[in-house]
């Protein structure tokens, strides 16, 4: 947006380091923007919440600092975890979103008959050894039919998750 005419100067791009460098945990971001704006950010923040520990933000500096290579590498990676897990997905039958720039999925819980995403998030731990999260989280509207899963791990543990879930009509 900042290259159309008349909105560098109020173009505001905010980004997360969580994901791209493996440090979901830490929290950082960052922003950029004008001066002016800059510094209207910086009182947000003062009010909304404490700085990030300075050791964490050094890690973060030296993230920033990687090269082109890094990233295709990360790209290649999380496409290829994420195909892996699809595909067993798919051989499972259940249905599923396909995430373009995410490293969790959204599992569609309907057939299953549980009117709440956290009840069948706590069942699905219980009876089938997977953990998940509850995609009501996720959402303004009320829904209820999905659960998120991560496949940003191993391969070795996302096939054991697809084991799991291959007989998850028989254990729920």
């Amino acid at each position: 947006m900042s290259c159309l005419p008349g909105m560098k100067d109020r173009t505001i791009t905010c980004n997360s380091l969580s994901k791209t460098y493996s440090i979901t945990g830490w929290r950082l971001g960052y922003t950029q923007a004008n001066p002016q704006i800059t510094d209207r950010i910086k009182k947000v923040h003062d009010f909304l919440t404490v700085g990030a520990a300075a050791p964490l933000q050094e890690a973060a500096v030296t993230g920033l600092q990687f090269g082109d290579e890094y990233y295709r590498d990360l790209q290649e990676k999380y496409t290829r975890k994420r195909d892996l897990f699809l595909r067993g997905l798919d051989i499972i039958g259940l249905n599923h979103t396909v995430p373009e720039g995410a490293y969790y999925i959204l599992i569609d819980i309907s057939e299953f008959g549980f009117e709440s995403d956290l009840e069948f998030a706590e069942v699905l731990a219980q009876k089938v050894g997977i953990g998940s999260v509850p995609g009501s989280s996720f959402f303004k509207e009320k829904e209820n039919r999905y659960v998120r899963l991560h496949f940003a791990k191993k391969d070795e543990t996302l096939n054991e998750a697809l084991n799991r879930l291959s007989d998850i009509r028989k254990k729920l």
